[in-house]
């Protein structure tokens, strides 16, 4: 019946496992399609930090390339919600914290091509790695 109801009604599903798991009745759990979900929900995380990060490094850039572009005002709201999301995000969930260098290398490439794209610049007027610390890229009250 559970793996039918994974099938079948996701959110009954749940309520149905989060019973079980309440009063201890481990062996009625499903847990394959279980596992399944709480790995899902950890690279959920992941992935939307990488994805904060991207567009935060792409803002920030497009900032430092046209900085009286009529945008600006734009761009800040959004550095300042990215930056507001990614700290919600590392609250909940601050063992992620540790993996933020290698997110910001890996995604600085991606933000560099985007802010080429909406500067209608080209890649190389941008430095090809990342010129900002992490603790700039997350303060509230720093912008290049």
């Amino acid at each position: 019946m559970t793996k039918i109801l994974y099938d079948t009604d996701f959110y009954a599903w749940l309520q149905r496992q989060a019973l079980l798991l309440k009063n201890e009745d481990f062996a009625e759990l499903d847990l394959p399609n279980l596992i399944e979900e709480i790995e899902g929900m950890a690279r959920s995380d992941r992935r939307a930090l990488i994805n904060r990060l991207r567009v935060l490094l792409t803002h920030l850039l497009k900032l430092s390339y046209e900085p009286e572009a009529p945008s600006v005002r734009g761009w800040k709201a959004t550095i300042k919600e990215q930056r507001m999301r990614i700290k919600a995000l590392l609250a909940d969930s601050p063992s992620l914290s540790v993996h933020l260098p290698d997110f910001i290398q890996s995604t600085y490439l991606d933000a560099r091509e985007l802010a080429a794209d909406a500067a209608a610049a080209s890649v190389a007027d941008f430095p090809t790695h990342c010129p900002w610390t992490l603790e700039q890229i997350l303060d509230t009250r720093w912008l290049p």
